[in-house]
Order: C-alpha cells, then structure tokens, then sequence
C-alpha cells in the first residue's frame, strides 16, 4: 500500500489506470471471444490500441458518436456478446445520459462503460471535459453498477470483476497516472465491498479515485503528528454502496469525512450520507470534493490541492471534525 512502494517515470505508464484497463481488455479478449470493444474515435486515449492491434474483427470505431456507439453497443449485448465501451467520462454520462438509460440499463444488458480522463483528472482541457458530476447522474439509473478503483492494480480487479458479474457497468477511471495504492493485484477485492487500509478509532477517511491515496497520506501524518487514529475505507464501488462498512464506521468513530475527485452533490459523500441519515445515529460529518461550481482548470495535483481534496487538505478537514461537538457524550442509549 502507499508509503512503501518505489516506482520512477518510466514505471509510471504502465501503472497508470489507463495502462492496466488496456492490459485487462486485452485479457479479457484472449480469453473471451464474446468479448468486443468499442470507441467513439478515442482508441488511443481510452488505451484501446492493443485490443484493436489483436482483435481487429472485435475492435469497433464508430468515430465521434458516442450516443450511437451506446445504442450499438445495447444491441450487441442483446446478441450475446459482452461490448466494452470506452470514451471520455463527461461524453460517457451526460452526452448518452437517454440511451444509457433507455437503450443499456432499462433493458438490463450485458455492456460494461469504461469511463476515462474522470473528474478533474484532464483538468487543463477545461471545464467541458470535467467529469464532476457524472457519478450523481448515474448513481442514480437502476440496474447501473458504479465503481472508482483508486489506481491502475484495483482498474484491473474492477475490470475483470465487471466481465465475470453480469449486466450493466460504469466504471470511472482517471485520465492516466495515479499515485500507486497497491503494490499489485494479489489482494481481496469484491463489488460493493470497501477495503479497510487501515483501522481507526478518532475518525473515518472514506474516499474513492485518486483521493484515496491522498487520505491514506493524510492519515499516516496524522498519526505520527498528532496521535490521532484515523480508519481509511477505499470505498471504490459508489453503487451498491458498502452499507456495513459506513455504519460500522459511524458507530465505531462517531467523526467521518468522505473524499472524492467530484461534486460534493450527488456523489460518494452524498451516497454516505443517504446511508448515515438512515441509522438515526449522530455523527460528524464533512464531506470534501468539488463544491456547487465548476472546477478551476489546469494540472490535476494542482485542482486538487484547491479544492482540498489532496493529503494537506484532507488533513485540515480532519483538523476541523475533530474539533466539532457532536453532541455532550458518547451514549448511544439515547440514539434512535
């Protein structure tokens, strides 16, 4: 996990979320020939190019139209096959919004979005190709599977879990590299199912994407600073959501901040909350992303440590939670 891993430039492409999607598709279709991809003039920047090199006969182009590509790729699964479909995650959300949701998800099939460059990951292309409010669009269409592994090793896991579980799948990944979390993919990773990375008694980081190195980070310093004890839950499946988890972090840390590359309205800290709100149980709660405006533009490290979604603003949240009153003690007698 993070702090002990060593990599260098030239290790950094091929850890990158992108990287191991391609490396994983191209398993996939060796090994599946149900298995056929499809982009809307983006193969190289969804990192298709290797799957389209062995599988020509699966690799499908239809240029820039995203909206038909959904279509197609709906009928395709209704044909038996499994279609993975790459493009941008603003162009996988809101520009196909009516046929993900009429043509994919209402007819429950078997098509698996790959959406990349998510959130403020291509921050210096603008505002256009900001994905930050994908995550509360399609959170909330039925039948949809939401998943935002946090680096390119748990991309793979993801990939791969979404192949073997039938219908429809959003996967959100960041536009290239990610900070490493896991050293590799020998480690238990399971849909709709957080990964505690370390345990805590003060307060409880959950995060998703890139932010979920960023609290580990934040949480690591804040132990040898300031002797806090700080859970880190890696929530990277937003839909089903890990109801256990949360709860468990409400009643074990009574203090929770929720971490994510996104609208502060709709996405992961939204689902915890929903989550939070139906135990009746009181806590303190933050929740740290994009607030209601749209992102500044330029590099990624940079929006993030703006919006304060990076280790140093994470740890002024900390700060700033642990400092509330929740209420005068730690009874739970009186508790709904």
């Amino acid at each position: 996990m993070a702090g002990g891993l060593t990599y260098t430039s030239v290790d950094s492409t091929e850890l990158s979320t992108s990287e191991k999607y391609g490396e994983a598709l191209v398993e996939l279709g060796k090994n599946h020939p149900d298995v056929v991809a499809l982009t809307a003039d983006l193969a190289k920047s969804t990192k298709m190019v290797e799957f389209m090199k062995q599988f020509p006969e699966r690799f499908f182009n239809v240029g820039i139209a995203e909206q038909n590509m959904f279509g197609i790729a709906a009928g395709m699964a209704k044909a038996g096959l499994t279609p993975f479909v790459s493009t941008f995650a603003q162009f996988a959300s809101f520009r196909v919004a009516d046929q993900l949701h009429s043509d994919i998800c209402y007819q429950n099939v078997n098509v698996k979005v790959i959406a990349t460059h998510a959130g403020t990951s291509f921050g210096q292309a603008g505002s256009t190709h900001h994905a930050i409010c994908d995550v509360a669009l399609v959170r909330s269409i039925p039948n949809l599977t939401v998943v935002v592994p946090a680096d390119g090793h748990e991309t793979y896991k993801a990939v791969m879990a979404a192949y073997e579980n039938p219908g429809p799948y959003y996967i959100r990944m960041n536009r290239g590299f990610d900070r490493v979390l896991y050293k590799d993919t020998n480690y238990d990773f399971e849909i709709g199912k957080a990964i505690q990375l370390r345990d805590g008694s003060d307060l409880t980081i959950i995060a998703c994407g890139s932010c979920v190195f960023q609290a580990l980070e934040a949480a690591n310093f804040l132990e040898e600073s300031e002797g806090l004890k700080i859970r880190v839950l890696d929530m990277h499946t937003i839909k089903p959501i890990d109801r256990e988890a949360i709860i468990k972090a409400v009643s074990d840390t009574r203090r929770l901040i929720t971490v994510e590359d996104h609208s502060v309205v709709g996405g992961l800290g939204s689902a915890v909350s929903e989550v939070v709100v139906d135990t009746g149980k009181a806590c303190a709660f933050k929740m740290l992303g994009v607030p209601d405006e749209f992102a500044p533009i330029g590099l990624h490290e940079d929006i993030m440590s703006i919006l304060k979604i990076d280790a140093n603003g994470i740890i002024e949240g900390v700060k700033e939670v642990m400092g509330k009153d929740f209420e005068e003690d730690d009874d739970w007698d009186d508790e709904v």
